[in-house]
């Protein structure tokens, strides 16, 4: 039999807590809507809502108990603060864990590099390898994603994330890695930082719950890296680089497109590997350096990880690939509408360009949090969309307007004010042999026109591709 992942004596021992009503649970979860049968309910108090309203429906989903500071009708642990609790359940899910820990942060290719890293080392210790789920990467996510590791855990894996200063520092103390990766950094919540530079330094606070011994995994190539190495130097006991150049610690020999990927030689400080990176993209082959050199970090199976990046998919919203009838052909989706940074669209619609299609077609939404360098940035787009030879742009959201003004004249385009109107709009562009990229900020809800194409399509055919 599974051992529980909590008992109601192990969570009253981890959250100060006093327990009504002995319970086991098997999973654990904040939504009432998530819940399901031997689920553990953390009834959270917020500005916006109060768990504690949806406790009745938590049980009749089969929740085995919950965590509460109110009065219950089931079996529960009472704490004085459930969102104190929370964290003190990820702290004693980490503390119980012998494994090891990798910790991912980084502006762009976080999901898609905490995703590739699971494949890679569940290949190595199948079934004890756990990750956060979704974007599970802030004050809330990251320590439910560690409560629901399991004690037998051999390595953990948690993407984290931040838009203030500070708010990293606090994650990756409660996650305590090993191993700690900074993907890239790029103009992502500017909003919130006055320069590029101050959004590495807060990248640069992952370092700083490094457990002793752990390894820092920073980008050569980036502009900010000297920066990061300097955060990372009072915490790491090694620093490993990746990147292009080949004074980089993990570096590219070779780089050869494929149809179908990417075949790539890497050299490691004391190791060799050639593998086919599976989703396209030049990014892609930077995340893989990140996770190769945590895999090696962690003394995980280099073949192994190999062999998952040429098995590897793409996830809803960042990069899965469909294939949609169209009249007496088919289309090809290339879902991207989860996120969209300046950095992330100029990869993406560069990866666009690479695709053999009769037409090459962009949905965009408009770049949330960008701050006062808004409107450059999406102005700044008109360039890479027309390198990619970019037939038709639909362009959606206000902020759009900049890059609306820089095409006109250059690539035909339409821009229209929401996702409700594109979708609308939508069913009209897609011919036979057609390649169309959907990606923007994620509430821009752009994942409502993937969804409705996928639906007119009585043959949908997934195919890897790029997260």
């Amino acid at each position: 039999m599974t051992a529980p992942l909590w008992t109601a004596f192990d969570i009253a021992a981890a959250t100060d807590g006093e327990v009504h009503g002995g319970f086991e649970a098997t999973g654990v979860a904040f939504d009432s809507r998530e819940i399901g049968p031997g689920d553990l309910f953390i009834a959270l108090s917020g500005e916006s809502t109060d768990g504690h309203r949806f406790l009745d429906k938590a049980y009749a989903a089969g929740a085995a108990g919950a965590i509460v500071s109110e009065t219950a009708n089931g079996p529960h642990v009472r704490v004085a603060d459930t969102v104190t609790a929370l964290d003190a359940l990820g702290a004693a899910a980490r503390a119980r864990m012998p494994g090891k820990v990798i910790g991912v942060t980084g502006s762009v290719g976080k999901t898609g590099t905490k995703e590739a890293l699971f494949a890679c080392l569940d290949r190595w210790q199948p079934g004890h390898v756990h990750r956060s789920v979704k974007s599970y990467n802030n004050h809330t996510g990251v320590p439910l994603s560690l409560a629901r590791m399991p004690a037998d855990t051999r390595i953990g894996i948690f993407e984290m994330g931040m838009n203030h200063a500070g708010e990293l520092a606090a994650l990756t103390r409660l996650v305590r890695p090993h191993v700690a990766i900074v993907t890239a950094i790029a103009p992502a919540h500017s909003a919130f930082f006055a320069s590029e530079a101050d959004i590495a330094d807060a990248k640069g606070e992952i370092f700083q719950g490094l457990e002793a011994g752990g390894t820092a995994i920073i980008p050569y190539d980036s502009p900010h890296r000297d920066r990061l190495i300097a955060a990372a130097r009072p915490y790491a006991a090694r620093i490993l680089t990746f990147g292009m150049a080949r004074e980089a610690d993990i570096h590219a020999q070779e780089v050869i497109p494929l149809d179908k990927g990417t075949l790539v030689s890497l050299i490691l400080p004391d190791a060799e590997l050639t593998f086919t990176i599976a989703p396209p993209g030049d990014h892609w082959v930077s995340n893989a350096m990140a996770v190769i050199g945590a895999v090696w970090a962690v003394g995980g199976d280099l073949a192994a990880a190999g062999l998952a990046f040429a098995e590897m998919e793409g996830l809803p919203g960042r990069g899965q690939r469909s294939r949609i009838s169209i009249g007496d052909g088919h289309a090809l989706i290339i879902d991207e509408s989860y996120n969209a940074n300046p950095a992330s669209m100029a990869a993406t619609i560069k990866m666009l360009g690479e695709e053999k299609a009769e037409r090459r077609i962009v949905v965009l939404g408009e770049m949330r949090e960008l701050g006062a360098g808004s409107a450059g940035y999406h102005a700044g787009l008109a360039g890479p969309l027309r390198e990619a030879g970019v037939d038709y742009a639909l362009l959606v959201g206000p902020e759009m307007a900049p890059l609306a003004n820089a095409l006109e004249g250059r690539i035909d385009f339409a821009h229209v004010p929401d996702a409700g109107a594109a979708l609308d709009s939508v069913d009209a562009l897609l011919a036979p042999g057609d390649a169309i990229l959907i990606k923007g900020s994620n509430a821009i809800g752009l994942s409502r026109l993937v969804e409705h194409l996928r639906s007119r399509s009585q043959a949908g055919e997934r195919t890897p591709c790029s997260t």
